[in-house]
């Protein structure tokens, strides 16, 4: 896991973004309210703009920033612990790989794609990763 934006290469691709909600958080997404629990959750991303993921993660570091899309609304609250990143990889494909663990919120980061019920997920104590 890549901890620092710096770390990150300058290329397009996908990544997984690992955050810490630290005491429950209301947010609204598409006029709906949704609580988030504390703890670990992912969520999947892409970079295929300018800047590739490097640009597109330190972004998420960033607590201060307008708000855009709706991993925004996140990581302006929780921690961002670090990223996965999969130089030319798909968001949807490492959706897909998550998609056993509980998923908080339907549509949060997936509202443009036709096949991933969300790219958000939860990552509890006591999961193994595969």
């Amino acid at each position: 896991m890549r901890r620092r934006p710096e770390d990150i290469p300058v290329v397009p691709g996908a990544y997984v973004l690992c955050l810490v909600v630290t005491s429950p958080l209301t947010i609204t997404i598409g006029g709906a309210t949704h609580r988030l629990s504390a703890g670990r959750y992912l969520y999947c991303g892409s970079a295929y703009g300018p800047g590739g993921l490097r640009a597109r993660i330190a972004r998420h570091f960033r607590r201060k920033k307008p708000v855009r899309w709706h991993i925004d609304r996140l990581t302006t609250s929780a921690r961002v612990r670090g990223a996965f990143v999969f130089p030319g990889g798909e968001e949807c494909t490492l959706a897909a790989l998550l998609s056993h663990l509980p998923m908080p919120i339907a549509g949060f980061g997936s509202s443009d794609c036709r096949h991933c019920r969300s790219h958000l997920f939860y990552w509890p104590n006591g999961i193994r990763r595969r």
